[in-house]
């Protein structure tokens, strides 16, 4: 008799012991895992400050405001041709990175090496600009999983350049010398200003995926097409690419 009532008792605190086992594991969990929207841990990781994307994409531009580049005497803005990017598609375990590094020549080498040993992936080496001075090449790149080891990567990488932290924009630009109206007609779509620039972004229709999970078009699947103005009668738009 007292061996029954001793079995049902363990059998009993080991239930009681197992369900909290998994009640503690649950609450573990929720504190850790991200909600789709809470990119604070990412951002942390980066030591920058991104925004939310219209596709549900979160981004971070890094401008190479240090990167003093002409094409035919005329001074190249940042948002024109030099904003490096990164695209997070989620905050989570399972997350996508995508992005384009502008760099410097002497960048190059260190920059695909520090890639190479944080797991990222290079998947484009070129450049956008003809006849710039000095010479600047992108890098594009790549990476799944983890996405708050991916923006510690992606921090340690950008350590090796010269890239500065985003100045804070002024309150109310400068109006641009264009008549964005007229393009916005021409091409058929609507741009926005920029650090001095009129960029339209023009998506893919088509869905793309990369390793079975779909590609948010802010993540690189959007041609861009910048003007700047530079005075006069010039106006210099860049080779397209994807941003």
């Amino acid at each position: 008799m007292h061996s029954i009532v001793r079995q049902n008792l363990s059998v009993r605190i080991s239930t009681v012991l197992a369900m909290a086992s998994l009640l503690c594991g649950l609450l573990a969990a929720g504190q850790t895992a991200p909600a789709a929207n809470d990119w604070k841990a990412v951002e942390q990781a980066l030591e920058r400050s991104g925004q939310l994307q219209s596709d549900g994409a979160y981004k971070f531009g890094l401008p190479r405001g240090d990167l003093k580049v002409t094409v035919d005497g005329v001074q190249v803005k940042p948002t024109l041709a030099l904003g490096s990017w990164v695209a997070f598609s989620s905050p989570g375990q399972d997350g996508m990175l995508m992005g384009d590094l502008v760099l410097a020549e002497d960048e190059v080498s260190p920059v695909m090496l520090a890639l190479q040993e944080n797991g990222l992936q290079i998947t484009a080496l070129h450049n956008h600009v003809l006849h710039e001075t000095p010479r600047v090449m992108y890098m594009h790149i790549a990476g799944h999983g983890d996405a708050v080891k991916l923006a510690d990567g992606v921090k340690k990488v950008i350590a090796l350049t010269k890239t500065a932290a985003p100045a804070q924009p002024p309150s109310a630009p400068p109006a641009l010398e264009m008549d964005t109206a007229a393009i916005d007609q021409i091409l058929g779509h609507k741009g926005k200003v920029n650090g001095g620039v009129y960029q339209i972004g023009v998506p893919r229709a088509e869905k793309i995926t990369d390793g079975g999970m779909p590609v948010p078009a802010s993540m690189g699947l959007a041609t861009a097409l910048n003007f700047q103005p530079t005075g006069g009668a010039k106006r210099r738009s860049p080779a397209t690419s994807s941003f």
